[in-house]
Order: structure tokens, then C-alpha cells, then sequence
């Protein structure tokens, strides 16, 4: 059911890339948390989360903040600088979690994406009535943040960012809730260590929709830049109109502002 018709040229073989990614705390095209929009942002993060708060804490702040005033739509755009994100007020999943990174990065938190390709069947809940244009693999950039519990460094990925939380239910990928979304209720795992919506469990294991593992990039940009984005460009001129303006969740006849 999946198309092949919209997205780029890779090759015959998409490989995973070589063990990396250090991460890094400098802007870039896309993390450009030196533009004011962002450092106001960033600012209102530390008020809110109030002097002395660890970094996960903060964080946690920020993303209640985009979640709840940066609108989810389906841009199919992932390069989108994370200032225009927030100047919009509306933005992917992807769009979303840039600006989290953007403001991570802002706060001296090291950031990097771990690169994955997902199968497209992944996404046909969203989609019902248009499965045969959805992508056959989409390019997902998950982040990581480098954060010092108790004096050790280690990589903490957005979808255990909000570790501790009860879940209330698996994601299903549907309605409007997004990943960006889902994980201030359930972590999201796409490694593989416990099942979607497990009795008793908190976190929704999606390693079954990964097809490959690019492995860690120290930017998104860096990822983007090494193996393209979901759609080829014809096809995201052609679609971000209507796509970057449709609130996840409405009807397929498109809910826009």
C-alpha cells in the first residue's frame, strides 16, 4: 500500500551509518537557538522552572510549553529552522522536537539524533484514505539529551525524558496526539524492551516499525544532510501548503488556519 513515487533517490541500499554522534550544544540552520524568538523562549523555561533546576526538569518545562501552544500540524519540512517553528506557532513532530533541541542546546545541554527509517504502514492510522501516497519509509530524527543524574553523564532519549510518568494507554499513532505529544504519558522505545501498552507497563516499544538504524548524528541537520528527508522536493513544494497547515488529528477534508 505504501508509495515509493514521492520520495527520494537512496540507492538500491540504505546502510547504517558508523557508531557516533558526541552530540553538541552550537546552533545550527535548524537549532538556531541564538535567534531571539528562541532565547525568549528560553528564558520563560527558566522562570518556570524556577532556580536551580536540574536540566530534565527544565526540559520537561519546555516541552509543556511547545505542546501547548506550538500547534501539531503535518509539515512534511524537517529542515524548518526551529525560530520559524516557533514564530508559526504551529509545527511536525519533528518541527516540534527541533525546538525542544533548540532550547536544550540553549541551555548548555548537549543534543543528537539518532537517525531511523520507519515503515510508512506505521503512519496509516493518520492517513486512512490516503495510505497509497504515504511514504514507504519515513526519516525520523529522534533526539537524545546528554544529562548528568547524580554526577554521570548519560544519554537520555526524548521518549524516556519523562521517565516515572504512568502511562494512561499505548499511542496509537492516531487522533491528535503525536509523538511529540506521547511522550509527557508514555515512554516511547524504539529499541525494543517493552511491549506497547504492556500491563503495568510505561513504556510502548515500536522497534517493529524501524526497517534500519542509521545509528547517531550530531545534528539533524548533519542527518538530513547525509540521507535527505521523508519526501523528495517536488513532492514537499507540492504538499507543505496544504500539509503544513492541517491540524494532526482532523478529518481528512483538513482542519486549516
Amino acid at each position: 500500500m505504501t508509495s515509493r513515487l514521492l520520495m527520494p533517490w537512496r540507492g538500491a541500499e540504505v546502510r547504517p551509518g558508523a557508531a557516533g554522534g558526541g552530540g553538541s550544544t552550537r546552533a545550527t540552520a535548524i537549532l538556531d537557538w541564538e535567534q531571539p524568538l528562541v532565547a525568549a523562549l528560553v528564558e520563560r523555561v527558566r522562570r518556570e522552572a524556577g532556580p536551580g533546576a536540574e536540566a530534565r526538569a527544565a526540559l520537561r518545562v519546555a516541552h509543556g510549553i511547545i505542546a501547548r501552544e506550538v500547534r501539531p500540524v503535518y509539515s512534511v519540512e524537517d529542515r524548518h529552522p526551529a525560530s520559524r517553528t516557533l514564530r508559526q506557532g504551529r509545527g511536525s513532530c519533528s518541527q516540534r522536537m527541533a525546538l525542544l533541541e533548540s532550547v536544550a542546546r540553549a541551555m548548555g545541554v548537549r543534543t543528537r539524533v539518532r537517525g531511523l527509517l520507519v515503515d510508512g504502514a506505521f503512519w496509516y492510522p493518520r492517513f486512512p484514505r490516503f495510505k497509497a501516497l504515504v511514504p514507504e519509509h519515513v526519516l525520523l530524527a529522534w533526539p537524545e539529551f546528554l544529562l548528568e543524574p547524580e554526577q554521570e553523564r548519560e544519554w537520555v532519549p526524548v521518549g524516556e525524558l519523562f521517565e516515572g510518568v504512568a502511562a494512561a494507554g499505548a499511542f496509537t499513532n492516531k487522533g491528535g496526539e503525536t509523538l511529540f505529544d506521547a511522550v509527557a504519558r508514555v515512554g516511547v522505545d524504539w529499541s525494543g524492551s517493552v511491549s506497547c501498552g504492556a500491563q503495568g507497563g510505561t513504556a510502548c516499544d515500536l522497534s517493529a516499525q524501524v526497517l534500519v538504524d542509521l545509528g547517531y548524528f550530531d545534528s539533524r541537520d548533519e542527518l538530513f544532510e547525509t540521507h535527505g528527508q521523508t519526501l523528495c522536493r517536488p513532492a514537499r513544494t507540492l504538499a507543505e501548503p496544504v500539509l503544513g497547515r492541517w491540524s494532526a488529528g482532523a478529518r481528512a477534508t483538513g482542519t486549516r488556519a
